[in-house]
C-alpha cells in the first residue's frame, strides 16, 4: 500500500515535492487483528455485565410472636461472618447471582431473641462473656445458604434455603445444646424485578426460621433449665429440626409467596 508524504513547495510555488511512503500490508493486517480482538473483549465484558445480578439484603423485620418470653438472661455472641455475609450462585453458561446479606443475620437474631428471652446482651466475636451476667450464651452461625432463580427451576419463583446452627452454653461455658435449623423461603417474580424477588425469598426464609426457633427453642435445647445459674448436663446430643419436612420439595410447588411458616401465630406483615 502506497501513500504520499508532502515535503514542501518550491519558493515560486510552481512545483510540489513529494515522496512515496509504503505501508507494510503485514503491519496493517496486524493492526486490524488487534482492533478486532479489542472489540471481542469489549463484547464479552458487556455480555458478562448483563448476565450478572447483585442483590443487597436490607435488615429483616420479624413480626412479634404471640408467645410468652422464656425467663432466661441470654448473651448473644454475633460471629464475624455476620458482619458482611455474601453468597454467589453461578449458573453455568447463563448467569451469576450474588446476594449481599450484610448484617441482616445479626439484626435477625438480635430482633428474634429480643422477642424470645427476658433479656439479651449482644457481644462481639472477641468480647469476653465473663464480663457480663447471663444464664445462657448462644452462638448462632450459618451452616448452609443456597438459592435458586427462575432459569434453574424453570418457574417464575426465586427460592432461598438457610441452615442455621445454634450452640448454647451455660454460664460456665459448658456445652448445653447444638441445634440446626433449616428454613426455606420462596417468592414469585410476578410484580417484582429479580433482585427484589430474591431479597423477598431470603426474608421469608428468615421468618420461616424465626417461627421454628420461637416455638421449638426450649424443647430442642432445654435452655430454660439454665435459668438462675442452672448448668448443662455433661453430654447432650446434637438436635436437628427442619422448618418443614417438605421444605426440600417446595421449589416445585405452584404456590405463591408462602409467607411465614406459621407455628402458633406469627403474623406476616404486608410490605
Amino acid at each position: 500500500m502506497e501513500s504520499v508524504r508532502f515535503l514542501g513547495t518550491l519558493h515560486n510555488g510552481i512545483a510540489l515535492i513529494y515522496e512515496p511512503i509504503t505501508i507494510c500490508r503485514a503491519d496493517f493486517s496486524h493492526l486490524i487483528a488487534k482492533i478486532r480482538a479489542l472489540l471481542q473483549v469489549c463484547l464479552i465484558l458487556v455480555v458478562l455485565a448483563a448476565c450478572s445480578s447483585t442483590t443487597t439484603m436490607d435488615d429483616p423485620t420479624i413480626p412479634a410472636p404471640r408467645t410468652e418470653k422464656i425467663p432466661v438472661a441470654v448473651a448473644l455472641r454475633i460471629p464475624a461472618e455476620f458482619d458482611d455475609f455474601v453468597h454467589e450462585e453461578n449458573i453455568l453458561g447463563k448467569e451469576s447471582w450474588t446476594i449481599h446479606l450484610g448484617r441482616s443475620n445479626a439484626s435477625f437474631f438480635e430482633q428474634l431473641f429480643g422477642y424470645l428471652f427476658t433479656s439479651v446482651a449482644v457481644i462481639g466475636p472477641d468480647d469476653d462473656a465473663r464480663d457480663i451476667q447471663f444464664d445462657a450464651l448462644i452462638e448462632p452461625s450459618i451452616d448452609g445458604f443456597e438459592f435458586s432463580v427462575p432459569t434453574q427451576s424453570k418457574t417464575e419463583a426465586f427460592a432461598v434455603w438457610i441452615r442455621y446452627r445454634l450452640r448454647v452454653f451455660d454460664r460456665e461455658g459448658n456445652n448445653a445444646a447444638n441445634w440446626t435449623v433449616s428454613a426455606y423461603g420462596k417468592s414469585q417474580k410476578q410484580g417484582m424485578n429479580g433482585s427484589n424477588a430474591l431479597q423477598r425469598a431470603a426474608l421469608l426464609a428468615m421468618r420461616d426460621a424465626a417461627a421454628l426457633i420461637i416455638m421449638q427453642m426450649d424443647k430442642a435445647t432445654q435452655i430454660s433449665a439454665l435459668a438462675n445459674g442452672g448448668l448443662a448436663p455433661s453430654t447432650r446430643e446434637s438436635v436437628q429440626v427442619a422448618a418443614d419436612s417438605e421444605s426440600s420439595q417446595r421449589l416445585d410447588s405452584a404456590d405463591d409467596d408462602f409467607g411465614v411458616f406459621v407455628i402458633g401465630g406469627i403474623e406476616d406483615d404486608s410490605e
